[in-house]
Parts: structure tokens; sequence; C-alpha cells
């Protein structure tokens, strides 16, 4: 597949071959090989922008979750389910005791936020290790998400999720999985418990971070909850 990121490969790859092309075995393996040395440099380039994020000085994310994000963040701006030029990264193969969330903004390749983020309470104790689609699980889930509407709940100031890929997490809006404050969230939390404080699945977030950071990735901007899960890799549609 061929990323959005590089909108001229595309040309590349019809000026290189004419229509008659198409239709004769040895230039159709050439056109393979040409694709193939298309999707490496678009890894390549994944490596390009993220060697070259202005952290703000913030710590950076690690690439394997930041490039699957990236990759799947373009596919679904191409298909309008997100609209921002925003990505929120949030990565589960870290402790909680860690700051683990970042949003970006690609548009000028900065992070802005770097932030704790809590996991489900089935979903670990300061590692996660378990996630789930299902009601009353009280698991994270992972994968590609779309930022909702803003709404004052029983956290105060909230934001609600659709999930964007089936079985994995798409009962997200059901379940009430949203972002909100708490106070849980906090150093002074991992000081006296060890351990930063879980939810019943959402990814609950500072306090003091809740207004800035829902302001910023409101309104149909896409999130991703990264985990090295091989049975998500398999169930999903956009990591490979």
């Amino acid at each position: 597949m061929v990323y959005k990121i590089f909108p001229t490969a595309f040309l590349v790859v019809f000026s290189l071959f004419s229509a008659h092309s198409f239709f004769d075995e040895s230039h159709n393996i050439k056109r393979i090989e040409v694709v193939k040395k298309l999707e490496s440099d678009s890894e390549a380039n994944i490596e390009l922008v993220y060697n070259n994020l202005n952290t703000n000085n913030f710590a950076m994310p690690k690439l394997e979750g930041f490039a699957e994000a990236l990759k799947g963040f373009y596919l679904l701006k191409e298909k309008g389910l997100v609209t921002k030029n925003i990505l929120t990264l949030i990565d589960f193969s870290l402790s909680s005791n860690s700051k683990r969330l970042w949003v970006i903004d690609l548009a000028t390749n900065t992070i802005l936020y770097n932030s704790l983020v809590a996991h489900g309470r089935n979903t670990g104790d300061e590692f996660a290790t378990s996630f789930s689609n299902s009601a009353q699980s009280f698991k994270s889930s992972l994968g590609f998400y779309a930022t909702g509407e803003i709404y004052n709940g029983k956290h105060g100031k909230s934001l609600k999720l659709d999930g964007l890929e089936k079985g994995i997490n798409s009962n997200a809006r059901n379940r009430a999985v949203v972002i909100h404050g708490a106070n849980y969230v906090s150093n002074s939390f991992i000081q006296n418990n060890k351990r930063l404080g879980r939810s019943l699945g959402c990814p609950a977030i500072p306090m003091e971070l809740t207004n800035e950071i829902i302001q910023t990735i409101k309104d149909k901007s896409c999130l991703f909850v990264y985990y090295p899960s091989k049975a998500y890799k398999v169930a999903s549609k956009l990591v490979m």
C-alpha cells in the first residue's frame, strides 16, 4: 500500500508505466518492484517525520507506535473519518507511571502535550496487559478512534470517543469510554500507591490538563491506542 503522505508516489507509478505495460508480464514484475520501493520509501519518510518532530522539550514516543499511528491517521483522513491534523497517541506498552500520551500537531510537526494517562482497572496494574471491546469489562480498548463532542458528566468536562475498528473498539460510545480528568492520574497518586490510578476503561488524564487537551483534540481528530499485540494486528484493517 502507498500511503497518502506520498501523493507523488501515485504519479511516479503511472509515469513509469504506460497503459499497455500492465498487460506485459515483465513490465508487471517491474511495476511490483517499483511499488515495493515506494512502500519502503514511505517507511523511510515516516522515520523522517519522526526524527524531525519538534519535541517542545517533551519526551519522544517510541517509533513503532508512532509509525502505526501515522499510517492509520492518513488512511482515516483520506476516508474523511478524521478531519483535523491532530494525532493523539497513547502507548500502553509503557508503565502507567510514565507519561505515555502524546498530542501531536501534524501540520507543524510539533508535540503539544505529553501526559500521564490511565488504563482500565481490569487491563492491568502498573502495566496494561489485557484489552476488551465488551461492556462491563472495565478494560481499555486498542486501536483508532475519532474524537467526538464535549459534554459535562460526572467527571466534569469530558470528550466522547467513537471507536473506528469493528470488534476492537467499536463499542466505545455505548460503553461510555471517554476522555476525562481524574484525581488519580497524578504524580502524587503514583508516589502513594506505586502506580497510577485506573479507570473503568477510559483514557483518563490529569485534571490540570483536561480542558486544554480536550479543546485541542475535540471534533474528529485521531486517537490511537497502541500496544504490541499480534492479535490486534491480525484483526485491524488499519495497521500492518
